[in-house]
């Protein structure tokens, strides 16, 4: 539905060292830099923008699909290694279905950065 999104930091190089760290355990990367904007993805397509220029959004929420829980909790592992602050830990959060598997962390600007997997454990 969406193909890709983007917004303005306060910090560019900040936001982009703490993006690139936390969102490596789910394989994305760096992609593409233009004009001060990083462009992060998988494959080589740019999906999650983030750069200067803009008026910096109030608080977001945004959440990477990860394969594995396994993953989500190497995300939150890597994400509060690099800076951000705790705001719910790699677990089951039934209200949504029974295998949603989620963690959450404050970054940079006051985002809500979210990891989930929907996948029953193996």
């Amino acid at each position: 539905m969406i193909d890709h999104l983007g917004f303005a930091v306060s910090d560019y190089e900040q936001s982009k060292n703490f993006f690139s760290k936390a969102l490596a355990p789910l394989g994305i990367t760096v992609v593409l830099e233009v004009n001060d904007w990083a462009g992060l993805g998988k494959n080589g397509k740019p999906e999650f923008w983030l750069g200067k220029g803009g008026t910096v959004q109030g608080h977001m929420h945004v959440a990477f699909a990860a394969d594995s829980r396994e993953q989500v909790r190497q995300f939150y592992a890597a994400a509060l290694d690099a800076g951000a602050k705790d705001n719910g830990a790699p677990g089951i959060r039934a209200q949504y279905h029974p295998d949603y598997y989620g963690a959450f962390v404050i970054g940079p600007d006051g985002h809500n950065i979210e990891a989930v997997c929907h996948q029953a454990e193996p």
